[in-house]
């Protein structure tokens, strides 16, 4: 029986999840008495192929998954595995940690003056961006990041609600990345996210001589614990804040930002006449 070998990505950088997963694979692999060269030919993969995931060198594809899941009788844990695994590869590894913070969250402030908030982004804009930063994905890394994406979105519909407050440059908007097809869908998008009872949109007007987020962005998370969190991020980098004294320094900028910035009904006006204006 001929094994098949995926064109998926050769050689990722390995990281603790793919480990994860290897090990997960592995596991399941020993229960059923099982040697790597014994499983080849009951998935059709190498044992190259199966050696390589195992050793979280590889990303496995769709189709190793569902025949590892079915030949290794694993309860769905692989699957599940495999889920979380696609969720993460698609996140920079600076801020997988964030993310999982994400996770637990209650309450999330976002302010973001270099693009609109990946939580707020649809589809095309977020293409848009992935394809003009260098260096640009291959189109499994772009696929992977946009899955991660969505995934994140999930957050703004969960249940019990997160408490979301974003506030946004307008120029970010002003720029038009992607075009003016891709920017009305932006704001088509911005306002449909406006009206979830659990956000709050606010813009921050081009002309604001007083403004307290000249250092940059940042955001700030509120854990189930009622422990409050900050994030700065740079580029190839990301920093989680725990000092209490830092964080303290970011809540009284957002609260500065919040007063600066439009309410939310002004922000809904204000992108509704730019939408009217392209």
């Amino acid at each position: 029986m001929a094994s098949v070998d995926d064109n998926g990505e050769s050689g990722p950088e390995p990281d603790g999840d793919l480990r994860h997963f290897g090990e997960t694979v592995k596991a399941f692999r020993k229960r059923a008495g099982l040697t790597q060269e014994q499983l080849h030919p009951l998935i059709r993969y190498s044992v190259q192929y199966i050696g390589s995931v195992e050793q979280g060198r590889r990303h496995p594809s769709t189709k190793f998954v569902d025949k590892a899941e079915e030949v290794l009788d694993a309860f769905g844990v692989i699957r599940l595995a495999a889920k979380q695994l696609q969720r993460r590869r698609g996140l920079a590894s600076w801020f997988r940690r964030w993310a999982e913070h994400e996770d637990s969250a209650i309450a999330l402030n976002t302010y973001e003056c270099r693009a609109v908030p990946g939580l707020l982004q649809p589809e095309p804009y977020a293409r848009a961006l992935f394809e003009t930063v260098p260096p640009l994905p291959t189109a499994s890394d772009l696929e992977a990041r946009m899955v991660a994406r969505s995934e994140r979105q999930k957050l703004l519909l969960r249940t019990p609600y997160i408490m979301f407050s974003f506030i946004v440059e307008q120029s970010l908007i002003e720029r038009r990345t992607g075009g003016k097809e891709v920017t009305r869908e932006l704001i088509d998008h911005l306002l449909e996210c406006s009206l979830l009872p659990n956000v709050d949109i606010q813009i921050m007007p081009l002309v604001q001589p007083v403004h307290a987020g000249a250092d940059g962005p940042f955001q700030l998370l509120e854990t189930w614990e009622h422990e409050w969190l900050g994030y700065s991020e740079g580029q190839q980098s990301g920093l989680v804040i725990t000092d209490p004294k830092d964080v303290s320094i970011l809540h009284r900028r957002y609260a500065k930002l919040r007063i600066q910035a439009l309410n939310p009904a002004d922000s809904a006006d204000l992108l509704m006449r730019m939408r009217g204006s392209l």
